[in-house]
């Protein structure tokens, strides 16, 4: 057995027990309710963020920074891959601040299914919490809609390292740290 091995083991049960208390404690923040913000689609109609939960009582929203990002270009890749997973569970989009415009060049280019709407004009992300001084910042908030009601039910930021992105895991499995590499729009 190599070195260190148990000490690993040890500690990724630790990590696992404490994920489950996280998502045990998240499940008992009490849901805020909100209103129906009314969003741009990608072709640029206004759409209500009712709307954006389908035939779906749940909703999984990405706050993206927008096509500049790499990091959230990357979180996205990964969301597009795991899209039929997701939407089997909620209705899932990505909201970004960009014009409708741009959404649609940049959904285009990176060959995303994944449904996507800009809060260009709108107090939504601000809202939110994931605009700061004007500035966009990155993140996920799910959504219950009960009785034509919605209601935030949990929200985290995302950044390097989290958990959102399946290559910062695999990343730290190599030789050197993980946080050392950067996402690049291409390779």
């Amino acid at each position: 057995m190599r070195a260190n091995t148990k000490e690993i083991e040890k500690l990724e049960n630790e990590i696992k027990k404490s994920k489950a208390k996280l998502a045990s404690l998240r499940k008992k923040i009490k849901p805020e309710l909100v209103e129906d913000y009314s969003l741009l689609s990608d072709n640029g109609k206004s759409i209500l963020l009712s709307s954006l939960f389908g035939k779906k009582s749940e909703l999984i929203l990405i706050h993206n920074m927008g096509s500049s990002c790499p990091y959230c270009t990357l979180w996205g890749d990964g969301f597009n891959g795991l899209i039929h997973h997701l939407e089997n569970r909620a209705a899932f989009v990505i909201e970004t601040p960009e014009t409708p415009k741009t959404i649609a060049a940049f959904k285009k280019s990176r060959g995303w299914k994944i449904k996507m709407v800009s809060s260009k004009g709108s107090s939504f992300r601000k809202d939110m919490g994931y605009e700061y001084e004007g500035d966009p910042a990155p993140g996920v908030s799910t959504f219950i809609k009960k009785n034509k009601k919605i209601y935030r039910i949990a929200d985290t930021g995302f950044g390097p390292g989290d958990n959102y992105c399946s290559a910062w895991d695999l990343m730290d499995l190599l030789p050197g740290k993980a946080l050392n590499w950067g996402p690049k729009f291409k390779y």
